[in-house]
C-alpha cells in the first residue's frame, strides 16, 4: 500500500519524491530564516541583540568582499546570504527520517542544535569576536530565534488520516 498525501485541490495523491520533499523543506527553510530576519529586526531595534550573526561574519571575515556590493544593497545582499543558508539548513532538516521530521518537538530541537553549531563550532572556528565575549541576552535571543526557525521549519499541521 502506497502512501498518500492530501491537497486541498485534488484529494488524495501518490506521496512526494524524495527530491520534492528536499526541496519542500529547502523552501521552508528559506522562509524560516526571513521569519528570524523579523525577530532579529526587533531584538537588535529594542537593544536585545548587539549584531546578527550574518553580518557579523560578513563585516569580520570577508575581509571587505561586501564591498562589491553598492553600499545601498549590502544589507539586502546579506539577508539573501542568510536566506540561502536557511535553505541549506531546511534541506539538512529535509534529510532527516520522517518519523523524526514528523515529530511536533524536531524542528524546534533542530533549530537548537544548528544555533549550538554555530555557537560551539562556527563562531569559535572563524573566530568571530562573538565567541571571546560572555553575551548571555545576545545568546538568549539568537536561541530563541533558532527555535522560531525550527518551528517554521516543521511541519507542525496535523495531516489527514487514510
Amino acid at each position: 500500500m502506497s502512501e498518500q498525501a492530501f491537497t486541498a485541490s485534488d484529494g488524495p495523491r501518490e506521496e512526494e519524491s524524495a527530491p520534492a520533499k528536499i526541496a519542500h523543506a529547502a523552501l521552508r527553510g528559506a522562509i524560516a530564516a526571513m521569519a528570524m530576519t523579523g525577530m532579529r529586526t526587533f531584538t537588535q531595534s529594542s537593544g536585545l541583540l548587539e549584531e546578527a550573526p550574518p553580518r557579523s561574519i560578513i563585516r569580520q571575515k570577508t575581509h571587505g568582499l561586501i564591498r562589491v556590493v553598492p553600499r545601498a544593497k549590502r544589507s539586502a545582499a546579506i539577508e539573501l546570504m542568510h536566506w540561502a543558508y536557511g535553505a541549506v539548513g531546511g534541506a539538512g532538516f529535509g534529510l532527516l527520517p520522517e518519523k523524526v521530521r514528523m515529530r511536533g518537538w524536531s524542528g524546534p530541537l533542530y533549530g537548537l542544535v544548528t544555533w549550538l553549531g554555530f555557537e560551539l563550532g562556527l563562531a569559535p572556528a572563524l573566530g568571530l569576536s562573538q565567541s571571546r565575549r560572555l553575551r548571555p541576552m545576545d545568546r538568549l535571543m539568537l536561541a530563541a530565534d533558532h527555535l522560531l526557525y525550527g518551528l517554521v521549519l516543521s511541519e507542525t499541521r496535523r495531516r489527514p488520516r487514510e
